[in-house]
């Protein structure tokens, strides 16, 4: 079962050197400039940190709101790399393709970028250490199930019954759970998620009514009743745009 590799394709990511106050991500060294740790600034920027240590620093956009990954992390996710030597390799790879200015070192860091936000949302479900979100579900073998499933599945009729069974939980025991780790209820977040998807989808040219199917809606009225009622817009609104 794979937690992150879903929704990390579903979100296109930008990674470009950057300094403050547009950079939100940032790594620090030692003295040696032997990569320390990794700062990423999920709600802002990095306009406190000195910059006596700062290796390099990147501005990272990924959908912003639209990307539960995100919108799951606290304001400052901090990315110890002291026991990561794979970690630190990359990171040091990517301080001398920032430095060398050589021709396509944007791309390259733009590709190991991905690589370091993945290690570092994989840090926070390994270590648990998230607050109540997407990523504190993840963090349990027994929601994860269920999340993935949803994830992986959106078009699927899902019932609570379902989700509880694919988690291995009694009902109550599993919408108890998700709520409390999540912070809505399963077929809440399934909601959204779908409302998600079906953004994408709109915004690249989909018709209407093939997505209310893809997603499950009774029918384009009722997917767009949705849609408005989650955006204030109506889904043919992101065509006009």
């Amino acid at each position: 079962m794979d937690r992150l590799t879903t929704l990390v394709e579903r979100f296109r990511l930008s990674v470009r050197p950057s300094a403050p106050p547009m950079a939100n991500l940032v790594a620090l060294a030692d003295t040696q400039m032997v990569p320390l740790q990794v700062l990423f600034f999920a709600h802002g920027s990095c306009e406190s940190v000195p910059n006596s240590s700062v290796l390099f620093a990147l501005e990272v956009e990924w959908a912003g709101a639209q990307n539960p990954l995100l919108a799951a992390l606290p304001d400052c996710v901090a990315f110890d790399l002291a026991d990561n030597t794979d970690t630190r390799a990359l990171v040091a790879l990517m301080h001398a393709e920032v430095q060398s200015n050589r021709c396509g070192a944007q791309s390259v860091v733009n590709r190991l970028g991905e690589v370091l936000m993945v290690r570092l949302l994989r840090d926070q479900i390994e270590r648990g250490a998230t607050g109540t979100g997407l990523l504190a579900g993840l963090a349990d073998p027994r929601l994860s199930r269920a999340i993935v499933a949803i994830h992986d599945h959106p078009g699927r009729v899902w019932s609570n019954e379902d989700l509880a069974q694919t988690a291995g939980l009694s009902l109550s025991r599993f919408i108890e759970l998700f709520r409390d780790r999540v912070g809505e209820t399963p077929i809440g977040y399934l909601r959204r998620w779908r409302l998600i998807l079906a953004r994408q989808d709109v915004a690249h040219g989909d018709r209407i009514d093939m997505v209310a199917r893809r997603y499950a809606y009774g029918s384009p009225d009722s997917f767009t009743r949705a849609f408005r009622k989650a955006y204030g817009i109506p889904p043919t609104a992101l065509r006009r745009s």
